[in-house]
């Protein structure tokens, strides 16, 4: 079996890339990549109008199956000619698009999506979307991205029993904003008017500075792209402070995945600036980190923290939960999945209209779910009480975040489901 597989996004170019609409494809890739490896030889596709129908054509007078996975919303798939071509994407919305604009008649995904014949996606809640127009006999199978396996050795059952917790230092890449060390005054609506652009501090180094930090207490930490306002950190930021403006031991880690923040940066330390005073700490990163140094701040976290109005899949909840992160997270779209009374401190959210993300026009076409603000502010609380006082809730909670991402996301679970979905069109035998 052959497997060509194709990102907007490569290796190459994923830190020039970071924060563009379909970077985060690249590591859905990345995470899929080693178990298609198991399954047969894996071709990563440059140029697929030009690259797939070709192999596929030489694979076949070999003898061999050949299927073109493509990591990418329907509205910027290629459907090859002659290679069956399966797309891979995210969805976070109650309806997909169903009409054109610009003259694109792509941005209709039934057009995609039957010319494709079947997909695949993340999530029970995309399915049933994706049904609801394309018919409930569509070939759809719900994936999430096997990322269990990288993230489950983190996973201590006997770690952070006792408080207080030793300090962590890390060692990252990119320019870091302590509010410990950051003057606010600069940034009140006085000093600097709304529409104004805020300098940022220059202490905070430079994108490719290496750093130490060393992070303490109860420490949440949330990976996001600070230009996707789905993400909703504005309500993360004033809730973390309000509610535990109190609590010096309380630290939120805000890991940024975009190249260019610094005009949102300069919003954030505005909005900060208006919660003032507070003995929380903010620590806010903007930089690529490799592998190694994301595991550590993984590690050293307590909780994962997510205030998002939909998710596709959220990887970086499901990375923190794998490694045993209990959640403080709302129920909705594809964390239905996975996040549950026993893993996570669940907030409430309630439906509110909204535009698909990619249209021009931003018309209201489909629902995002709005963050109870006072259920953000329990959560908080209840949380950060959880990890001071009650180690053996913690414990448990931990334990069940890291079966239950198991179950969900593991390469083994993953594997034997993706093999069952291809098998009607291959050679390959579902393993159990």
């Amino acid at each position: 079996m052959i497997f060509l597989i194709h990102s907007e996004t490569a290796e190459g170019t994923v830190d020039a890339n970071l924060g563009l609409p379909e970077y985060s494809y690249y590591f859905v890739l990345k995470a899929f990549r080693p178990l298609l490896e198991e399954m047969g030889l894996t071709i990563a596709i440059a140029d697929p109008e030009h690259e797939v129908d070709r192999i596929c054509r030489n694979a076949r007078q070999h003898g061999e199956d050949c299927i073109f996975l493509t990591f990418s919303p329907p509205h910027r798939t290629y459907v090859a000619r002659e290679c069956p071509t399966i797309p891979i994407f995210a969805w976070e919305f109650d309806t997909i698009p169903v009409e054109s604009w610009l003259d694109e008649p792509r941005h209709d995904w039934r057009l995609v999506l039957n010319e494709a014949g079947r997909a695949i996606t993340h999530s029970q809640f995309a399915v049933d979307t994706v049904r609801r127009d394309l018919g409930p006999d569509y070939g759809i199978a719900t994936l999430p991205a096997p990322v269990w396996d990288s993230f489950a050795p983190l996973y201590n059952p006997q770690a952070r029993i006792a408080w207080p917790g030793k300090p962590q230092t890390l060692t990252v890449r990119g320019r870091v904003y302590d509010s410990r060390k950051i003057d606010f005054s600069q940034y009140v609506p006085q000093a600097c008017p709304k529409y104004a652009r805020a300098e940022l501090p220059a202490n905070a180094g430079e994108r490719e500075t290496l750093q130490d930090i060393t992070l303490d207490g109860v420490i949440y930490t949330s990976v996001f792209c600070p230009l996707d306002a789905r993400k909703n950190l504005f309500d993360m930021i004033s809730a973390f402070c309000w509610e535990l403006r109190d609590c010096d031991d309380a630290t939120l880690v805000l890991k940024l995945t975009h190249r260019k923040a610094d005009e949102t940066i300069g919003g954030m330390l505005k909005n900060l600036a208006k919660l003032t005073p507070f003995s929380c700490r903010i620590v806010i990163i903007d930089g690529y980190l490799p592998d190694s140094a994301y595991q550590d701040l993984a590690a050293a976290s307590h909780y994962a923290i997510n205030t998002s109005h939909g998710e596709g899949q959220c990887l970086p909840l499901m990375e923190y939960m794998s490694a045993g992160k209990p959640a403080v997270a709302p129920r909705h779209t594809s964390m239905e999945d996975y996040v549950t009374g026993q893993n996570s401190f669940i907030m409430k959210s309630h439906l509110e209209p909204t535009a698909w993300p990619h249209d021009p026009r931003q018309l209201y076409k489909t629902r995002r779910h709005r963050i109870d603000f006072e259920s953000l502010l329990a959560t908080l609380r209840e949380s950060y009480d959880v990890a001071k006082t009650d180690p053996a809730r913690y414990a448990r909670m931990a334990q069940a975040a890291h079966e239950d991402l198991r179950a969900h996301c593991s390469r083994a679970v993953i594997k034997a489901r993706l093999a069952q979905f291809l098998q009607p069109h291959t050679n390959i035998v579902p393993t159990s």
